[in-house]
Parts: structure tokens; sequence; C-alpha cells
């Protein structure tokens, strides 16, 4: 949790002439914590140097909610410190996609992460609307053991809905937010290229990543901007193939020896316990990640998750988290907090 101290205060104050010192309390003030409500903060007071040694430090509902957004900002640093310069790749779907709210939320996290130095990378699928274009030309959405089967005129509305629509709406948003963003599949620069998956038969045009080449993703990092890849690519006969957008994402964060790959969710985690939502494990390595596996404590949509994770962080990446997407902020909470926003896998 973030938190500081009056002394902090004061010294932070010492180092502007126009914010008035103040005298540094006798007492031991408390961690700062958030406030139930941000909007109720009072006035900071002005505390006057007076004979009497014994004073009441300032608390959270003291704070201006300038001042309160000052300490946060100050009690950041060590992990802006941290993360500066590095690239983080975050796969963006889940209900973070599906709520206009923590689409913005996500977006502006992305943005103010770019702002202060770190180097994001978007990846995203977009199951959802895909389902909703299919519905609208009368072809049936069909999945076997979890995937889309995509024969080939599914595969045409993939493309059309994941590289003309969503891609192009996410680089908006964040262009909109203030940043700079790129758009790209992974057929652009020759960024992925694809293989059918082992059961190609029953799937159809559902692939694998056969190879990545981040020349063009690194150009772009190194000006500032930020990428956001979709899960399309093509395999070396130029036919187009659906690809996890967990997959894509772990592989490029592999090639581009990312700081941290996250993905975000619809759960809070990695649970100790599946049945229960307050059994989150906050942090795991690999050999007790692979345990839980083992032992049937991960199951469902979250074994390819994990295994993703698992693979990224074989190949390199330092570490890797999964998120619950469906907490404002869980990207900053993720990245500039201790507290974290789900469940971190370590190397």
């Amino acid at each position: 949790m973030l938190g500081g101290s009056a002394k902090s205060v004061t010294n932070f104050c010492s180092s502007f002439p126009f914010i008035s010192k103040t005298k540094t309390p006798t007492s031991t003030p408390s961690k700062l914590a958030f406030p139930s409500n941000r909007c109720r903060c009072t006035k900071y007071p002005t505390i006057s140097a007076v004979a009497n040694p014994v004073q009441i430090p300032p608390t959270t509902e003291s704070l201006s909610p300038g001042q309160f957004r000052v300490d946060i900002l100050s009690e950041s640093l060590p992990f802006i410190q941290k993360f500066r310069g590095k690239i983080i790749v975050v796969k963006y779907g889940g209900a973070a996609m599906k709520s206009p709210a923590l689409q913005a939320s996500v977006i502006n996290d992305l943005v103010l992460l770019s702002c202060v130095g770190l180097r994001p990378v978007m990846v995203h699928g977009g199951g959802p609307e895909i389902n909703n274009w299919l519905g609208r030309l009368n072809i049936q959405a069909v999945f076997r053991d979890g995937l889309r089967v995509t024969d080939a005129e599914t595969m045409e509305i993939v493309s059309m809905v994941l590289v003309g629509k969503v891609n192009k709406t996410l680089v908006s948003l964040i262009n909109k937010a203030g940043a700079t963003a790129v758009g790209l599949s992974g057929m652009d620069g020759r960024l992925l290229m694809a293989r059918p998956s082992p059961k190609a038969a029953d799937l159809g045009f559902v692939g694998e990543v056969a190879q990545v080449d981040p020349t063009v993703l690194r150009s772009l990092i190194d000006n500032s901007h930020i990428p956001v890849v979709t899960s399309v690519a093509a395999d070396e006969f130029g036919q187009p193939y659906n690809i996890n957008a967990d997959t894509v994402a772990g592989e490029l964060a592999a090639a581009l020896g990312a700081e941290k790959l996250i993905l975000l969710t619809d759960v809070a985690g990695v649970l100790e316990d599946r049945n229960d939502p307050n059994s989150l494990v906050k942090k795991i390595d690999i050999k007790g990640v692979k345990s839980m596996m083992e032992d049937g404590k991960v199951g469902g949509g979250m074994i390819p998750k994990v295994n993703c994770c698992v693979r990224s962080l074989a190949q390199g990446v330092k570490t890797a988290s999964i998120i619950d997407g469906r907490v404002p902020h869980s990207l900053l909470l993720e990245i500039l907090t201790d507290e974290g926003a789900g469940t971190m896998i370590t190397g």
C-alpha cells in the first residue's frame, strides 16, 4: 500500500518555496490509506509552530485532494524508477474490453505509464465483437474445447473485425488520451509467422506462433509510440490464422525481452481454492504454479493463461502477472504498488 508521513510532507514542502513549511510533529504519524470517498477530503490545514509539542498529525481525511495526489505520486517514485525504460506487454481483453468505463481506465493507465517512461505494448483479441458481427451476418459461432472453430468464411470476419475495427478503435482511443499509438497485425512488418494448430482438422484456421520478428515493434517503441497488436497472422503462404491473444502476448514479451507480461482477465487471479474467490495467490514461482496445476488447483480457462506465463518466463521475461481486469486501474495497481491486482508469477 502507498503510505506517507507528515515528515515526508514537510521535506517535500521545503523543496518548493511556494508551499509553506510546517513544524514536524513529535508524534509518530500513521500510514496514509486510501479514503473510502476521495471527494470528501477536506482542505489541508495549516499547522502553525506553537510551544505545545503535542500535535495531531494530518490524516488522510484532512489532506486536500491536491496534497493527497502529491503524496501518492511521491510514493510511486520507486516503482517508476524500477520500470522506467522497460518494456511492459499487456494483453487486453475480458471484462475490460466490454465495459466502456473499464476500457477508458485501461487506456488512461497505458498512457500514464508511457508518460512516466515505461514502454507499453498492447496485445488484444476481440471475441465478443467477433460474435456480434457473426450474429449480424447470420453466421453461427462454433466452439470446441473452448476454441473457436474458424472456417474460411469465419476467418474473413475475424480479420475484418480484429484488424479493421477493434484495433483501430483502440488506436484512436489511445491517441485521443494523449499518446501516439500504432496499430498492427501479425502480418505487418513480418511481425508474426503463423502455423496451423495441431487441431487444425477440427478447428480450421486456428493457428500458433511459429516465429516472431520484433524489428518493426522496436522502431516504434524507441520512438515512444505505443504498439497495439491484434492476434491475426499469416503463414508462409499468406494464409491468415486466428491465434490466441494470450499466446501472442507471451511470445512478443519473450521476443522483446520484456520486463513484465500482464494478462487482463475476468477473475481475481490464480486461486488456491478455485471455489473460494478469497483464496488469491498473490505471488508464486514457476515451480509452485506447476505444482498447483499438477494438483488440479488450476483448471479451465486459467490453464492456457498460466502456461503462457510459464513459457514467457522460461524465455527470459522477468515476471508475468494474471490480474483482475474488472478492477478499475488494475494496471496501475499491479505496476505502481506493492499490493498488486492479481497473481504475479516469477521465474
